[in-house]
């Protein structure tokens, strides 16, 4: 129980985090937003590194480079995708990733239950219903943000399973602490690579330091509630960040989403909901 509610914390900070990430994204270079955001975070987990003594170990730092790498891939395609398209759209689809931090925990023997699978099938046809939309001349295509939020999806999968890798044996805060130090210097590589000046439009570093820490924080729950739950169970429990960022943006945005879309979104978050439940 407790994993779960770990869980179910870190979905709730990524909510929140995503949401303000999407639409920072629109005002502030991706580069730069990212940027900032990941240092902050690295200062977060430093300070819970050094009070708790915690640092990796060559295995932890192995798996918690690659769920870096993948995560910080996974959320350029996400900010993107929530920058030109619509947050309610992207957010849902991305939260499938979910799947494969789930096949993974079956493969090695775990159990959840039919209602689980049958939460996968729900998501799935979510996306599909959430991935078109119609047009008066071309009648119906896929939404621009799709493929965006289809390849997020795929990042934050790889993302939840190496980060359960690295977390094992009470290795949490050591393995987001990784996570930073391999995030961090890949951004800034990318804009001495790019020669991007990371510029910040006035009054949005504290909305970005705000991210940053609500990103890590998410991480580290996340991370810690890999250690006390199932894998198969915590991480869609994790992945329901999106019904915090929809009801945002619904809420604050006022998005406009077609009648099949918001189905598809309903689908899609029932998934998931169904797949924790299980």
């Amino acid at each position: 129980m407790f994993g779960l509610a770990l869980a179910l914390a870190a979905s709730v900070s990524w909510g929140f985090s995503d949401y303000l990430g999407g639409v920072k994204s629109r005002v502030v270079p991706l580069l730069a937003l990212i940027m900032v955001s990941q240092l902050a975070g690295l200062a977060l987990v430093g300070v819970l590194a050094v009070a708790t003594h915690s640092y990796p170990d060559g295995r932890t730092a192995i798996y918690a480079v690659l769920a870096g790498s993948a995560g910080l891939i996974a959320l350029a395609a996400f900010y993107r995708g929530m920058a030109i398209g619509r947050i309610s759209i992207v957010a849902p689809i991305s939260a499938t990733g979910a799947a494969l931090p789930i096949a993974a925990g079956l493969a090695r023997g775990e159990r959840p239950g039919i209602w689980a699978l049958a939460g996968i099938a729900l998501a799935l046809a979510g996306v599909i219903l959430a991935s078109a939309e119609n047009h008066p001349e071309r009648g119906r295509s896929l939404a621009a943000e799709v493929p965006l939020a289809l390849g997020a999806a795929l990042g934050f999968g790889i993302f939840f399973l190496f980060v359960a890798k690295a977390s094992e044996h009470h290795h949490a805060i050591a393995a987001t602490l990784m996570l930073r130090l391999t995030t961090a210097p890949l951004v800034l590589l990318a804009l001495l690579v790019l020669r991007q000046a990371p510029r910040i439009p006035r009054g949005n570093l504290h909305w970005l330091i705000l991210i940053g820490l609500l990103d890590s924080g998410a991480n580290t729950l996340y991370a810690l509630a890999t250690d006390h739950g199932l894998l198969s169970l915590v991480s869609p429990l994790a992945s329901l960040y999106p019904l915090t960022t929809v009801l945002l943006a619904q809420a604050l945005l006022r998005e406009h989403v077609s009648r099949h879309q918001k189905y598809g979104i309903a689908l899609a978050l029932a998934g998931v909901a169904l797949i924790s439940a299980a």
